[in-house]
């Protein structure tokens, strides 16, 4: 069993205003969003009561990215949502969603490792660019999902292109190391 380091502690003081206990500043829902995009696990508390505030923050970060068009989740899963909530009895939706994105990060964690495993690949030149275009290309079609991948990012260069160049650039890269492979044999 792994030990989970502790959540980052952000306070919420009366004003609203959200404080890393970390770093002793103020931060925001984005900053929050930065956190967990990588890899961190917060908590967030009322400074006052001492309730935790950290479902509500979290369910508002989600609404706030699906209201600006970076929406992940499909209406008819929403509307499932909706429907867990009002029914009558407990429902089977959060463990199903908990166990869903558990196999979807083992996943994605097992092909980096299947990647980067004893692989005659790993040596060739350029397999580090083509492994961060794979991890790119990963994170692009999950939507971010991968926050708990260990297998790192495709970087700020990655993000900023939109994501045709990036499907361009992979096939690129693919078309180099078969030709270095070609030449190789």
């Amino acid at each position: 069993m792994t030990d989970k380091p502790a959540p980052l502690l952000i306070k919420r003081y009366a004003s609203r205003r959200l404080y890393n206990t970390e770093t002793s500043d103020y931060v925001t829902l984005e900053d929050i969003s930065g956190f967990i995009r990588d890899g961190r696990e917060v908590q967030i508390v009322d400074l006052k009561t001492g309730d935790d505030l950290t479902r509500q923050y979290l369910l508002q970060i989600i609404a706030e990215h699906e209201s600006r068009g970076e929406s992940v989740l499909p209406v008819d899963v929403l509307n499932d949502l909706v429907r867990s909530y009002m029914g009558g009895g407990a429902s089977v939706v959060p463990q199903f969603l908990q166990a869903s994105f558990e196999m979807l990060r083992d996943g994605q964690s097992k092909v980096m490792e299947n990647m980067t495993a004893i692989n005659p690949m790993t040596k060739m030149p350029g397999f580090e660019m083509m492994q961060a275009q794979q991890e790119a290309f990963i994170k692009a079609m999950t939507g971010g999902l991968s926050s708990g991948w260990t297998g790192g990012s495709g970087g700020p260069e990655a993000e900023a292109q939109p994501e045709g160049e990036d499907l361009d650039a992979i096939k690129k890269q693919l078309a180099e190391l078969q030709d270095k492979l070609s030449k190789l044999s």
